[in-house]
C-alpha cells in the first residue's frame, strides 16, 4: 500500500493486468452478485434526473424493478446502490444480440441522450473505492468472473490502473493520476 494525497493505494492496480473480455465474461459483473452497484450520494440525483431519459432502453423487468424500488436504494449499512431484479441483474441492464450484458446508462450515454456515462463504480470497475473519515482506500477487487479480463490484460499488458484512467481521473483528478503513474513509474524500476 502507498499514500497519495487523501487516498491508501494497494500496489495490486499496478501490480495486475486486466482489459475487459465482454465476449468471453457477457458482463457477468452486472449480472452476478448480491449488490446493486455502489453509488455516491451526489449519483442518487443523477438516477433520479435521467431515469425518465432512459426508460425506453431499459428491459421490463428493470422498469419493474425501479418502479417497485425506487431509481437507486439504501443498504441497511446507509450506503446507496442501484436496485437489483429478483436479487442479481442489475435493473439498468440491457443486453445485446449476442446476449451480453451492456448497461442501459452507458448505451444512452453513447447515444447523446444524456451526458452521463454511469456510476463511477462501475466505470472504475475492477478498482474498488472505499471512503472512510480521513481517508479513502483504493483496491484491486479480484472476482474469478474476470480470469479472462486478467488474461487479456496480460496478453496486451495494460495494468489496471491505465485500463481505469479515465475512471480514476474521473474520480480523484488529473493530478492524483499523474502522482499515480510517477509511482507506477518508480515502482517499476
Amino acid at each position: 500500500m502507498f499514500q497519495l494525497g487523501k487516498t491508501i493505494v494497494s500496489e495490486e492496480i499496478i501490480e495486475k493486468d486486466f482489459v475487459c473480455n465482454l465476449s468471453a465474461c457477457k458482463g457477468a459483473c452486472c449480472i452476478d452478485g448480491d449488490a446493486g452497484a455502489p453509488l455516491e450520494e451526489n449519483e442518487t440525483e443523477i438516477l433520479k434526473d435521467i431515469y425518465p431519459k432512459i426508460k425506453h432502453l431499459l428491459r421490463p423487468e428493470g422498469i419493474e424493478a425501479i418502479e417497485q424500488q425506487g431509481t437507486f436504494i439504501v443498504t441497511e449499512f446507509d450506503e446507496f446502490e442501484t436496485p437489483l431484479i429478483d436479487g442479481a441483474d442489475c435493473a439498468y441492464v440491457i443486453f445485446d444480440k449476442k446476449g451480453t450484458a451492456l448497461c442501459a446508462i452507458e448505451e444512452a450515454n453513447n447515444q447523446k441522450i444524456i451526458d452521463w456515462k454511469k456510476p463511477v463504480s462501475c466505470h472504475l470497475y475492477p478498482v474498488r473505492v472505499k471512503d472512510y473519515t480521513e481517508f479513502s482506500a483504493v483496491n484491486y477487487d479480484k472476482w474469478e468472473i474476470c480470469d479472462d479480463a486478467c488474461t487479456l490484460g496480460k496478453e496486451l499488458q495494460v495494468p489496471i490502473y491505465k485500463f481505469v484512467k479515465e475512471a480514476l481521473i474521473r474520480k480523484f483528478g488529473e493530478d492524483w493520476y499523474m502522482e499515480l503513474e510517477k509511482v507506477a513509474a518508480t515502482y517499476n524500476k
